[in-house]
């Protein structure tokens, strides 16, 4: 299986994220309950991959309306999910066919995703150092990427050198890695904690990361670290790109204190490969995502170019 989400037209294939990138395991949704399962648990995961599997999922249900409900409380934070799921309810109200639908949108997340790693490319010169964080290529998006996938454009005609956040607690770092190695690109991997050294001491470019919610006022939902990266990389004058397709906008919420940040089992960080790390009793804060105000954004890359302000996309909007 080569793509993260494979459809065809009776079943979800997904390749379960949770065992790359030292095994490939297929993982089989033939309803929403199993759909809605499999976006909860990371099989899959990356806010494009999840909406494409979220619209795949209401294309098998028999109660669209129900499963609609199910799938939405899956993972709260990504705004891709309803999006997804509110487009297919809109379709099938028209009388498209759902599986018709549900293609289509994937479709529109290769094409989206495909532009923008062509304009985040258009940023980087032969020769840069690339700081990421989490995992926003292939993999999380159905498509070409967001993030990593612009590296990887770039890295066909430049010379480019990433570093790649671990990315804690469940290691999304080496997924990125897992992915640099196969299209050749130089990375190397560092803990998160190293990050504000390798941005004063490593002569970076740039960071990029993806988007899981991105609101009205410029602020922004991803995974948990992408804040105080954000923080490092101003105070170190590097530029902090947040690449993401449109539809991860979330025009209805003013701000990202509105923002719902979905926690997470503690299991995530007591333990690491079935080991446990810490003592019987430990409590834990495990945040999947966190906020990152606007005023830390260089600039935001969608599949309709580069944005330096939020203001540049409300007119978007505002014409759609």
């Amino acid at each position: 299986m080569d793509e993260a989400v494979e459809f065809d037209g009776k079943e979800i294939r997904l390749l379960d994220q949770r065992f790359l990138p030292h095994e490939n395991k297929i993982v089989r949704c033939r309803n929403e309950k199993e759909t809605a399962d499999a976006i909860k648990t990371m099989v899959v995961r990356g806010a494009p991959a999840i909406g494409v599997t979220a619209a795949y999922g209401m294309a098998i249900a028999k109660n669209p309306n129900e499963a609609a409900i199910k799938l939405k409380s899956a993972r709260p934070t990504a705004v891709d999910l309803a999006n997804a799921i509110e487009y297919m309810l809109s379709e099938i109200k028209k009388g498209t066919d759902a599986k018709q639908a549900a293609i289509m949108w994937h479709e529109k997340i290769r094409e989206c995703t495909k532009k923008i790693c062509e304009h985040g490319a258009s940023l980087l010169k032969n020769g840069n150092k690339v700081l990421l964080h989490c995992n926003a290529g292939p993999l999380a998006t159905g498509g070409y990427g967001t993030s990593l996938g612009a590296v990887i454009e770039a890295g066909k005609t430049k010379n480019i050198m990433v570093y790649v956040d671990e990315t804690r607690p469940r290691f999304q770092g080496a997924l990125t890695a897992h992915e640099l190695k196969k299209v050749g690109i130089p990375h190397k991997v560092i803990p998160d904690s190293a990050a504000g050294s390798a941005l004063r001491n490593l002569k970076i470019n740039s960071v990029m990361v993806g988007a899981d919610r991105i609101v009205r006022n410029g602020d922004f939902a991803n995974k948990i670290g992408t804040y105080p990266l954000s923080v490092l990389a101003k105070e170190n004058l590097v530029p902090f790109y947040v690449l993401a397709p449109f539809s991860t906008i979330d025009f209805s919420t003013e701000s990202g204190e509105q923002i719902k940040i979905e926690e997470r089992d503690e299991e995530e960080v007591l333990m690491v490969n079935s080991h446990r790390i810490y003592e019987k009793g430990t409590q834990v804060y495990n945040p999947s995502f966190d906020v990152t105000p606007a005023r830390y954004v260089t600039a935001y890359i969608t599949e309709h170019g580069i944005h330096k302000n939020i203001s540049e996309l409300m007119k978007l909007h505002k014409r759609e």
